[in-house]
């Protein structure tokens, strides 16, 4: 089938509210406008120097999304145009992008990755490092980044319980964060969860923002 009957068919899969990431990483810009000619404007990239590439050479009207871990060092490269971060785990990181955002005259919305999967390899923080984040002095001080929500990967597990367990332990945390932290912030409201093997329980869970790639365009194309 071809991306974009691949691409109708996932939009039709979810529920009205649910933001679709179309995730690009590794597949070249043609396959990129085969989405893009069929109505996908949100697309996601693992990282820099490729969201970069793919930026300067596609439809300046592309909400790009980076879902990659980020370095503190690369920052500066996606600050002047990404839309939202999904993967900052940690305060240095949320300062570093508030400074260089800073420079360029911009607030850059963020997601805090939260950690949930069962696999030490995933990126994030715990619960109590999310509060001491949100707590912290230098946190409050920042002006140029909008934290509008969180993010979580499940494991990599054909145990559906499981992964809908950690799913619903994000939704609950971010409803608590939400209550505690945001009162009267309406921008804090993404919660994003969800790949191509589980988001229909991620949905199911409350997820507003799905990540989803392979469904999409295929496996990935490793050059």
């Amino acid at each position: 089938m071809s991306i974009g009957t691949n691409l109708l068919e996932t939009i039709n899969s979810l529920p009205k509210g649910v933001t679709l990431v179309a995730v690009s990483k590794t597949h070249p810009p043609e396959s990129i406008m085969e989405a893009y000619n069929a109505g996908q404007r949100v697309f996601g990239e693992n990282k820099v120097q490729e969201l970069v590439s793919k930026y300067e050479v596609l439809p300046r009207d592309i909400e790009w999304h980076l879902i990659g871990h980020l370095q503190s060092n690369k920052v500066k490269y996606v600050v002047p145009f990404v839309r939202l971060i999904h993967s900052v785990d940690s305060l240095r990181l949320l300062v570093t992008i508030d400074r260089e955002a800073q420079k360029v005259n911009r607030v850059v919305d963020c997601l805090l990755q939260i950690h949930i999967a069962s696999e030490e390899t995933k990126f994030g923080l715990s619960a109590d490092e999310l509060e001491q984040l949100l707590d912290a002095e230098e946190y409050n001080l920042l002006q140029h980044i909008r934290v509008v929500g969180l993010m979580g990967m499940a494991t990599f597990t054909e145990n559906k319980e499981q992964v809908r367990m950690e799913f619903r332990f994000l939704r609950q945390l971010f409803e608590r964060i939400q209550e505690k932290y945001f009162v009267g912030k309406p921008w804090f409201c993404e919660l994003s969860m969800g790949m191509s093997s589980d988001y229909r329980i991620a949905v199911e869970e409350g997820s507003t923002m799905v990540r989803i790639g392979s469904s999409i365009f295929g496996q990935r194309v490793y050059r």
